[in-house]
């Protein structure tokens, strides 16, 4: 069956349109985002998001290859997880993670009404993505890595998901003022990701700058 790859929906409500992801929020307001999916998955599919986001760099970077196996952790409305869709062809998968049932109902929406037949989602925990061991080329995170609690547990689990050879891709803003994204308080530092990775038994491959508010930084386990 052939991959169909379609043009990414954009859905917005009345109350959103004019709260555009070019404005940073406190805590409190983020929290707020998060409890409207409505609200989220618009602040998530917005526009202007690309300008600062490069979807098409960032697959670029990745170089993908059809057939490998990619964990979107965090995929939320499928930003991502759609377009690895088209990469990695009709032999490849991309697992859609998140722990929002809401989103989850709304992406699998989106990945009938595209006819994609090689994503599926996965309803996780807040501390397991609930993927086979040995199943998964490549883990990839966006803006993600700050929610998750318990760091630690959480990367032994990915390794022990990851196939041999297989990468950590980590996206995730500056710990710095910025016009955009979370507070600063929630933002983990490139130099603390290394160094939390590297303990945990990565190393870092592959670093890009392209990005103008995060870093990206691609893991291999040593």
């Amino acid at each position: 069956m052939k991959v169909r790859f379609m043009p990414i929906v954009l859905i917005l409500t009345g109350s959103f349109l004019a709260a555009q992801d070019t404005v940073k929020r406190t805590q409190e307001e983020l929290h707020r985002l998060h409890q409207d999916t409505k609200a989220y998955i618009a602040f998530l599919e917005d526009p202007q998001r690309d300008a600062y986001q490069k979807p098409q760099e960032v697959m670029t970077a990745l170089d993908l290859k059809e057939g490998e196996v990619i964990a979107d952790v965090g995929a939320g409305s499928g930003y991502f997880s759609l377009r690895f869709a088209h990469y990695v062809g009709e032999r490849g998968r991309i697992y859609a993670v998140d722990i929002n049932p809401e989103m989850i109902r709304y992406l699998n929406r989106r990945i009938r009404d595209l006819d994609l037949r090689n994503v599926v989602t996965i309803l996780a925990d807040s501390d397991d993505p609930l993927l086979p061991d040995g199943s998964i080329d490549l883990f990839f995170l966006c803006d993600t890595w700050h929610h998750i609690e318990r760091q630690t547990e959480y990367l032994a689990l990915m390794k022990r998901m990851l196939r041999p050879g297989g990468q950590v891709a980590m996206v995730d803003f500056h710990k710095k003022d910025l016009p955009i994204g979370p507070p600063l308080e929630l933002k983990i530092a490139r130099e603390d990701l290394l160094r939390q990775m590297e303990a945990c038994g990565f190393r870092l491959a592959r670093e890009y700058t392209f990005l103008p508010y995060q870093y990206f930084l691609v893991f291999a386990l040593r």
